[in-house]
């Protein structure tokens, strides 16, 4: 049978499952309920301040994340590969088990440690006697909260490529370097560290992607000062039923996140990953 007879069906199914959905909430978009131009929702929400302020936020938080993950993953996976420590390979393994993980149950576990009535505070009440209302740990729900729960549930979806990476090296090398009186700080900046650009690259690409449409984390701290791009989706379909904003909202998070992954594509091709 001909080879375009055999990409029939997943050329469909890839259609119905994906890309008829994306075209409903581009022409969404294009079609206000209350009449006017075909672009009339996407001058309303770029000119509201409120579009603006999710974007920044959205951006800040991503970078922000990434960024953590990167030098904390980094660390962890060097201690992890090459520091000797019992139960190094058990630790090595719960990283899988981690990325199974579901957002929000990072974020309950942050919440029953620093919120309002969490644990820290509920310390701080026994120390002094004061209200743990009055404790000392609100941070949770603030965009440094947020950022902190990305950071801790984002931070295994980096070290996993670099374990993977760290695992290739030759150890060979690392020893004559040693023996030749290599500083580990030298010896991790000339011999480690570019070995692992490609794996820092790849993992740091889709944290990134994954921190910008990140929508449960958000929720679930309770930040309500904090509204990013997909709290804005939420907010304008589900609360206001404002469908053709929502959908220009949605427009605009996806062409940033192809965008990255495009950009993701071409780093990675060109570092080797």
């Amino acid at each position: 049978m001909p080879r375009g007879v055999w990409a029939g069906p997943p050329v469909v199914v890839l259609g119905l499952v994906f890309l008829y959905p994306l075209a409903l909430v581009v022409q969404q978009s294009l079609t206000p309920e209350n009449g006017g131009g075909a672009f009339d929702a996407y001058a309303s929400v770029f000119a509201s301040h409120g579009f603006r302020e999710a974007l920044g936020t959205t951006v800040w938080l991503a970078l922000g994340a990434t960024a953590g993950c990167l030098v904390l993953g980094f660390t962890l996976a060097l201690v992890i590969a090459f520091v000797p420590f019992p139960g190094a390979k058990a630790v090595s393994k719960f990283i899988d088990v981690f990325l199974s993980f579901p957002s929000f149950l990072i974020t309950l576990a942050l919440l029953f440690i620093y919120g309002t009535v969490g644990m820290a505070n509920g310390v701080w009440t026994g120390l002094t006697g004061v209200g743990a209302a009055d404790g000392p740990f609100h941070f949770l729900a603030t965009p440094w909260g947020v950022l902190l729960a990305e950071i801790t549930y984002f931070t295994p979806f980096v070290m996993r490529p670099l374990l993977a990476a760290f695992s290739q090296l030759d150890t060979a090398q690392l020893e004559a370097a040693s023996s030749l009186g290599a500083k580990p700080a030298r010896i991790i900046r000339r011999i480690i560290l570019p070995e692992a650009l490609p794996a820092l690259a790849a993992g740091g690409s889709l944290v990134l992607v994954m921190c910008l449409n990140e929508f449960g984390i958000v929720l679930f701290t309770g930040a309500k000062d904090v509204t990013t791009l997909p709290m804005l989706i939420y907010g304008k379909a589900i609360l206001e039923s404002d469908y053709a904003a929502a959908c220009v909202v949605a427009v605009v998070n996806i062409a940033i996140s192809v965008g990255l992954f495009g950009l993701y594509r071409v780093v990675s091709k060109r570092a080797g990953a």
